[in-house]
């Protein structure tokens, strides 16, 4: 087992490895920026070393000399940033530090959308139906590529979706009701997918319309050994962002449960799949499973995972890296009960969903049994407007989905947080919805709800605006300093270095 991990990441994922590593007895190392110094994750690290270079978290040179230099033999990237970035994957690989992810070659596969998807459908699994060529990744979209588009999707038939041939469902996916839409919708694609992936290629699907989106989470070993940690909805998303997600999916008969399984242990297996993963599928009106890509990474989703198999999939990741086996057989994981995971988000639902950036001046997260909340949030804590607005993850667990619903309204209402604008309202009417209640759901649900903006949300706003006006100003004349450290009975002291 290793002695020193870096993570290589922020916020809640960061926080939530160190706590894991705290339990394995692996000193954790933290990264940060100058706006992640009044983070959690800085002050429950071993060790933290500011990041010097423009590129702070993406810069895969600086992760690896920190690491080298703090002596750090594992790097775990969490999501994003790093996190399937084949080339980083490969120079952890040259330079003998463990990744704590799949290896280079099986995060390129999963990536390759296109010829992923194609070895699945060779293999008799079923897919949506996509164009088999990719855009060429040229400066501008000429006429005679916009032809050639047009065309395309006249004969996928709309609606479709325009997406990266590096990103799957994610950054990069425009949906287009109509050919007038497409080409600036492509564009506005290649633009998005270059800047996040480092690739501008971009092809067409079709569009399952009443879809589900399920999941199925992976583990992998390097002796060869693939399991699944049963099954999740993630249908209720906002921009390819999963806003809810609940564990098992709901109103699957037992016939299509076991079909999912087994389906995605056969496409990871195709893969040779080391470490965490998740192979993502929609389904159909009719039942019918398509599968779509393979997240190679750890996903924001996993807690929920965690709490419905009472499996740590974090601990399993970092044991993968080092070259054990997988702690568990797959008769030993059992879902048991019904868990519920809301995505808390610093933005502004009513006002497009801005980001809300500012200083958390009131952070009360709800208490009781069978609750979790992952974050880097507290009182005094900068959010900051760079990065991703996610600011936690809250679970509940209860022994039927019933009083999983119930626990998580009543632990919505429970959670104050002052100083920034939240999702917090509009997650609150998504589990009081009707249509959540009863686990009739699919992907077009959050479009329809109908979002108003209580009152009350009305004058917090106005306050978080003003607040986010106030950080940036300050922000603008800060002077560095060294974070603060959290001492206290449990933690092990340690020099912040930068």
């Amino acid at each position: 087992m290793f002695n020193k991990l870096l993570i290589a990441n922020r916020g809640a994922i960061a926080v939530r490895i160190i706590r894991t590593c705290r339990e394995m007895g692996v000193a954790a190392v933290a990264v940060f920026d100058e706006g992640d110094r009044s983070s959690l994750h800085v002050r429950l690290a071993d060790e933290c070393v500011q990041l010097q270079t423009p590129g702070g978290y993406l810069d895969g040179d600086e992760i690896l000399r920190i690491a080298k230099q703090t002596g750090a033999e594992a790097i775990h990237p969490g999501y994003g940033f790093l996190a399937e970035r084949p080339e980083f994957i490969r120079a952890c690989e040259e330079a003998g530090i463990a990744f704590v992810g799949p290896p280079s070659g099986a995060v390129a596969a999963c990536q390759a959308k296109i010829d992923a998807m194609e070895r699945v459908r060779a293999a008799g699994y079923r897919i949506p139906v996509h164009t088999r060529t990719a855009l060429d990744a040229t400066t501008a979209l000429n006429d005679e590529e916009a032809r050639q588009l047009l065309d395309q999707a006249q004969e996928l038939g709309y609606p479709l979706a325009v997406k990266s041939c590096s990103g799957g469902r994610g950054r990069g996916t425009r949906v287009v009701e109509e050919a007038d839409a497409l080409i600036e919708s492509v564009r506005q694609a290649r633009r998005e997918t270059g800047n996040v992936y480092g690739d501008r290629r971009i092809y067409l699907e079709k569009i399952i319309p009443g879809a589900r989106h399920l999941e199925v989470q992976v583990l992998g070993d390097s002796q060869g050994r693939i399991l699944h940690l049963g099954d999740r909805d993630g249908s209720l998303q906002r921009n390819n962002q999963k806003m809810v997600g609940e564990a098992p999916a709901p109103n699957l008969a037992p016939a299509q449960r076991s079909e999912l399984w087994e389906t995605a242990l056969g496409i990871a297996r195709l893969f040779d799949y080391q470490g965490a993963g998740t192979v993502e599928f929609l389904m159909d009106s009719e039942g019918a499973f398509y599968f779509t890509e393979i997240k190679a990474r750890i996903q924001v989703e996993h807690p929920v995972t965690e709490m419905a198999t009472g499996v740590d999939i974090v601990r399993e990741q970092i044991r993968i890296a080092a070259g054990l086996p997988l702690s568990l057989a797959q008769e030993a994981v059992n879902m048991r009960g019904w868990a519920i995971q809301c995505r808390i988000n610093a933005e502004d639902p009513w006002n497009h969903y801005l980001p809300s950036p500012g200083v958390l001046r009131r952070f009360r997260m709800p208490g009781g049994a069978h609750l979790r909340v992952d974050t880097y949030g507290c009182a005094g804590c900068a959010v900051p407007v760079e990065y991703d607005p996610i600011l936690a993850t809250l679970v509940v667990w209860g022994e039927d989905r019933d009083l999983a619903v119930r626990r998580m309204a009543r632990a919505l209402d429970e959670f104050t947080i002052r100083g920034v604008q939240t999702n917090l309202t509009l997650l609150r009417q998504i589990i009081g919805d009707s249509r959540l209640a009863g686990g009739v759901y699919d992907t077009s649900l959050l479009g329809r709800l109908d979002a108003a903006q209580p009152e009350s949300d009305k004058s917090e706003r106005d306050l978080a605006v003003a607040a986010a006006v106030a950080y940036v100003l300050r922000n603008q004349a800060q002077t560095p300093v060294i974070p603060e450290r959290l001492f206290s009975g449990w933690h092990r002291a340690s020099r912040a270095t930068s």
